[in-house]
């Protein structure tokens, strides 16, 4: 009985002495007396005080704690600390990602301490390893990630709760009755997180938007919006101030600029385009050689740092494409009239105007502010049919094809322009590829709404030479202002679009993956990768495995973002490249439009620190919006597949884990999970090594790149999480007709 009671007593003075640590360490610069510990543990029995003062000894004896002076203590100043970001997993546990340090720091629920997804934070690292993990605590957060949460409320009588998604959020958000805002139980709410008591399991919040029932269409596509913080209207004083700007086109403004309207301008856009941000103009000279302009809306007149309107605008930071709608940085008067280069008016703009010989090398250049006529818009359909044609001297744009529904005649110097810029800029994409660019035409996913925005049909958007003849020549003029500013001795401080060499892990992991299709990659250098990376995309092309490898290839390469600090671009093999021609869509195209005027006017270089900051919130603001847009791109396709719940689809496996196979449908490129447990005529056991699961007993085996038939199970337009039945392999499977 004694021993018994001995060994009670060490366990409750090492809780003691745990329970002090923890109190320390959440307080790294505070220093405490017994007292003020007791006080904290709410402990004040004279037993309790004495466990606190040995506790306290023991700790500063093994230095973990100085004494700072007579009975005060503060924790030893210790390099176990670290700072870093939050990676939350699904299970509820996390890791914390800190620069410099090779290994994540693994982080068990229970030391977590109220820190949530993406959370700057304070982390202690443990001494021991477990299962060869760095293991450690949160002792601070030091700055939250989010304070805004998407999720579904659920309200009781004296109460409610938000269960969010989509965040890898291990507790739901308390929410008092008074702080609902009149939503009502199983409504979709944007919740503000208020504050999250030390001792409480769940923090508390309010409700401040109620976003609807979920499932419905602009309650999910709003809920997109807000989960990732994106606004879809402006405030009041922001529409104001832009529909009280002039707009005129005034003669004393134009004589400030290079007067082009008499110089053949159009646009080529897609057909469905509302804003134009870009036109091309074209003549021959006398000497036999093009003057070719890119002319871009002239955002910077209208956008003026420091006003209400730059200020939205930079919070934004680009326009937001979704499957529905469009989500613009700027109101609608500048972004759809003032700002686009709209047919047979005329506009401000900011052009890059090259002298180009019939090789297409560039022989002079010129930048600066420019007022153009826009005689004619081509969607990309009518412009390929007159590259298509080239013959047809009569350039007669069939119905079917024209914006108007009309069959119409394209005006032969027109038509010579394309052509000749189309020729121009094949040769210029032949010396892009030849100098290692990669050519990444990733198929893109499209759908057909009807007016209730109910998706009648998949399509797929496919790059041609019109879309081509464009992309060249807006790279040229970005690529050209980048050359102009970044090769000025002394440097200047200017904002360059920068994409880094890819990393050799992913890869090696690429090539893991490939082999498995038959293919290969040469990564002897960064030719030879670049080389070989065009020839497997080239190689997928038209085939089932296509938008996987595509895929892969594309997440093997690293993140293109805005920054002061040029290192080239390594997609485009460019040394020098920056983003010039989408001011209307995009705000680092703003800022260079007014850094570069400030250097042609002769200005000093500005403050580099302002503008990496600037970019790195543009950069930041960027991937957001690619986030919405795919997530909107996903709904649509889980909301596309409700109504072929009965169909048989043909599908490629795209991915094989140890929980399920996705498969994604060749015909609409929808994905979807089965669930190992679902596979009923076998147990199948996950292969890492081979990208497979095989059935232990019947030893078939579904792997990665197999072509299999699915139906949809399950279609979940809230977690927009598709699941499928397996009918069975391509070669073995009947499908009914």
């Amino acid at each position: 009985m004694p021993k018994r009671k001995r060994k009670g007593k060490k366990k409750q003075g090492e809780g003691i002495t745990q329970s002090i640590l923890e109190i320390f360490r959440k307080n790294r610069n505070n220093s405490f007396n017994y007292k003020q510990i007791a006080a904290k543990l709410g402990l004040n029995d004279a037993s309790s005080r004495n466990h606190i003062i040995k506790s306290l000894k023991k700790l500063q004896a093994k230095g973990t704690l100085q004494e700072i002076e007579r009975g005060k203590y503060i924790l030893t100043p210790s390099m176990n600390y670290h700072t870093g970001i939050v990676d939350l997993t699904s299970r509820g546990q996390g890791y914390v990602i800190v620069d410099g340090l090779e290994d994540d720091i693994f982080i068990s629920n229970k030391h977590l301490n109220r820190s949530l997804q993406g959370d700057v934070v304070e982390v202690y690292v443990f001494k021991r390893r477990r299962n060869g993990k760095t293991e450690g605590e949160i002792t601070k957060v030091l700055e939250r990630k989010r304070k805004e949460f998407v999720g579904t409320i659920t309200v009781s009588e004296k109460f409610a709760f938000v269960e969010c998604t989509g965040y890898n959020m291990y507790t739901d958000i308390f929410v008092p009755k008074s702080k609902i805002n009149k939503a009502n139980d199983g409504d979709k709410v944007l919740v503000r997180m208020d504050g999250w008591e030390e001792h409480s399991d769940s923090p508390i919040g309010s409700v401040i938007k109620v976003l609807g029932k979920p499932g419905e269409h602009h309650t999910e596509i709003h809920a997109i919006l807000a989960q990732y913080g994106l606004p879809y209207e402006f405030p009041a004083e922001v529409e104001q101030f832009a529909n009280e700007l002039d707009t005129s086109i005034q003669a004393s403004e134009i004589a400030k600029r290079r007067d082009m309207r008499e110089v053949l301008t159009f646009t080529i856009d897609p057909k469905d385009a509302k804003d134009f941000d870009d036109a091309l103009s074209f003549q021959k000279l006398e000497n036999g050689n093009y003057e070719i302009g890119i002319h871009i809306a002239d955002v910077s007149h209208y956008v003026r740092p420091g006003n209400i309107l730059d200020d939205e605008a930079f919070e934004r930071a680009t326009s937001v494409y979704l499957v529905d709608r469009v989500v613009p940085m700027l109101p609608e008067i500048l972004s759809n009239n003032a700002c686009s280069l709209r047919p047979n008016e005329e506009k401000y703009t900011f052009s890059s105007v090259f002298e180009i010989n019939d090789k297409a090398e560039v022989i002079n250049k010129w930048f600066g502010r420019t007022v153009t006529y826009s005689d004619a818009r081509f969607a990309y359909e009518e412009a390929q049919h007159i590259i298509e044609n080239p013959k047809d001297d009569s350039f007669t744009i069939p119905s079917e094809i024209s914006l108007t529904g009309k069959a119409y005649k394209v005006d032969p110097d027109v038509a010579y322009s394309i052509l000749e810029m189309d020729r121009l800029a094949k040769i210029l994409r032949k010396k892009r590829m030849h100098a290692g660019a990669i050519s990444f035409d990733k198929v893109e996913v499209k759908f057909k709404l009807d007016d209730q925005n109910e998706p009648e049909g998949v399509f797929f958007k496919v790059s041609k030479d019109a879309n081509k003849l464009i992309e060249e020549f807006m790279l040229l003029a970005n690529r050209s202002v980048a050359e102009f500013i970044g090769k000025q001795n002394p440097k200047k401080t200017f904002v360059y679009r920068v994409h880094d060499e890819p990393d050799d892990e992913k890869i090696a992991a690429l090539e893991n993956i490939i082999k498995r299709f038959g293919y290969k990659l040469n990564t002897r250098d960064r030719q030879s990768t670049a080389a070989s990376l065009n020839k497997l995309l080239n190689d997928v092309s038209g085939k089932k495995e296509q938008n996987l490898v595509d895929t892969l290839a594309i997440r093997s390469m690293s993140k293109a973002v805005y920054t002061v600090h040029n290192i080239g671009h390594y997609g485009l093999a460019f040394d020098h490249y920056t983003h010039f021609t989408s001011p209307i869509r995009r705000y680092p195209d703003v800022m260079v439009h007014r850094l570069l005027q400030h250097y042609l006017d002769g200005g000093k270089s500005t403050k580099e620190e302002e503008y990496e900051d600037k970019c790195r919130h543009s950069s930041d603001m960027e991937q957001l919006a690619s986030n919405a847009e795919r997530d909107s791109i996903k709904y649509m396709q889980v909301k596309y597949m409700q109504d072929h719940r009965d169909q048989e689809f043909l599908g490629v496996i795209s991915g094989v884990t140890e929980w399920g196979i996705y498969v994604e449908i060749i015909s609409n490129k929808c994905e979807g999970m089965i669930r190992l447990g679902d596979l009923k005529d076998d147990h199948y056991t996950f292969d890492k090594d081979e990208f497979a699961v095989i059935g232990d007993r019947s030893k078939n085996v579904y792997q990665l790149g197999d072509e299999v038939y699915v139906k949809v199970k399950n279609a979940d337009l809230v977690k927009k999480h598709l699941d499928f039945y397996m009918l069975g392999h391509k070669e073995e499977y009947q499908p009914k007709v």
